[in-house]
């Protein structure tokens, strides 16, 4: 299963690289548009704080420390960074979930938020999720720049 998993990770980190690398106007990534709160860099940040608090530090023990509160309130953090930052999760992910055996994604996940549930259901969960403000992102993107 957890190839299967680091795969799809992988390529969805790499499709939001890629919507990122779309941007014309590099400001555009901090502005949002009518009916949406957070602009397309805040998700960014959002979502690489996601994967290396729930993957990095719960499943690979990197130590990693979430700070939520920042993920929301950074502001223009340039592209560059941002990609190399999506180019570091990948790796994490990918080091995190490699050799991860069944018996350990069948195991409650230590961190209970939507009642205790397998490590298997969480890092579905957590794909989803990706994919859910990666659409947020791309839409930004047609909309700002068209």
């Amino acid at each position: 299963m957890e190839n299967y998993l680091a795969e799809l990770y992988e390529q969805d980190l790499l499709k939001l690289k890629d919507e990122i690398e779309k941007f014309k106007d590099e400001s555009n990534i901090w502005k949002n548009t009518d009916g949406v709160i957070n602009p397309a860099g805040t998700l960014i940040l959002h979502l690489l704080g996601n994967l290396n608090y729930t993957i990095g530090s719960i499943i690979g023990k990197t130590g990693y420390v979430r700070n939520r509160e920042q993920e929301f309130s950074l502001k223009n953090v340039p592209r560059e960074k941002l990609i190399a930052d999506i180019e570091n999760t990948i790796a994490l992910v990918k080091t995190s979930l490699q050799g991860i055996s069944q018996e350990k994604l069948e195991e409650t996940y230590p961190l209970e938020m939507r009642g205790q549930k397998s490590t298997a259901f969480y890092l579905t969960f957590f794909l989803a999720h990706f994919n859910y403000h990666l659409g947020q992102i791309n839409y930004l993107r047609r909309v700002l720049e068209k």
